[in-house]
């Protein structure tokens, strides 16, 4: 999988649960939060979301690293090509 796929799939992620919000604009070096309207339940929806659908465990310790797109995208593709 590739870090734009990666970052596809957390757009939808955000999507889903963020239908508001429009995901077509995120930059991708920005902090998620500084660009969305997303609160700490949305965020660890994210996380759910990445556990339930795609088999991805994020501890709390690495939640950081879920910042922005970027930071996602190198975080995940170890997960989802490991």
């Amino acid at each position: 999988m590739t870090k734009e796929e990666i970052k596809d799939i957390v757009k939808s992620i955000i999507a889903e649960i963020a239908p508001d919000e429009d995901v077509s604009n995120i930059q991708n070096d920005v902090p998620l939060r500084d660009q969305l309207d997303l609160d700490s339940m949305d965020f660890l929806d994210i996380v759910m979301e990445l556990r339930k659908k795609h088999n991805i465990e994020v501890p709390e310790t690495d939640y950081k690293q879920l910042e922005s797109l970027d930071s996602c995208a190198d975080y995940l593709i170890g997960k989802f090509n490991g």
